[in-house]
């Protein structure tokens, strides 16, 4: 299978991955150069506890049946606080991809263009449809039970 990928600007780089056994694709910043998110330059600034939407500077065609799950890099992640919000994206999008970073540290962080901010998974969707019932015997008899939230304790 192959994923079709356009580049909206020039210093946009297509999603790589580092080995060919990864499964995220590595996606980079790419500055929209039109200023209107956040005053987006070569350096984009994200401030303690705010989220920032960054250009990636590509579109791309996911496959019905497929969506692109976009999630953290574990060494921007661990280094500098920065953690991916929503994240799915759906097939017949048609617009330019965007990272939602989130900045959970206590320091601005800094991204330059052409960094890694994020990577993208293509997951297979199974497509069900909705019945409603009318009586609450979901998963009774199971051993979980409703038992959730550190419900199985510490370990």
């Amino acid at each position: 299978m192959k994923l079709k990928v356009f580049r909206l600007r020039v210093g946009a780089k297509l999603p790589t991955r580092a080995y060919k056994t990864d499964a995220g694709m590595d996606l980079y910043y790419c500055p929209n150069g039109e200023k209107k998110l956040y005053d987006e330059v070569d350096e984009f600034f994200i401030p303690p506890r705010e989220s920032r939407l960054l250009s990636t500077g590509i579109k791309v065609e996911v496959p019905y049946g497929y969506m692109l799950e976009i999630k953290n890099k574990s060494g921007i992640a661990y280094k500098k606080q920065l953690l991916v919000g929503a994240c799915v994206v759906d097939p017949g999008y048609n617009g330019e991809l965007y990272v939602n970073l989130h900045n959970t540290g206590h320091e601005t962080q800094v991204i330059r263009s052409g960094e890694k901010v994020a990577q993208a998974v293509l997951v297979p969707i199974v497509h069900c449809s909705i019945e409603e019932v009318f009586e609450d015997n979901l998963n009774k008899g199971t051993i979980r039970d409703s038992g959730g939230f550190g419900s199985t304790g510490e370990r």
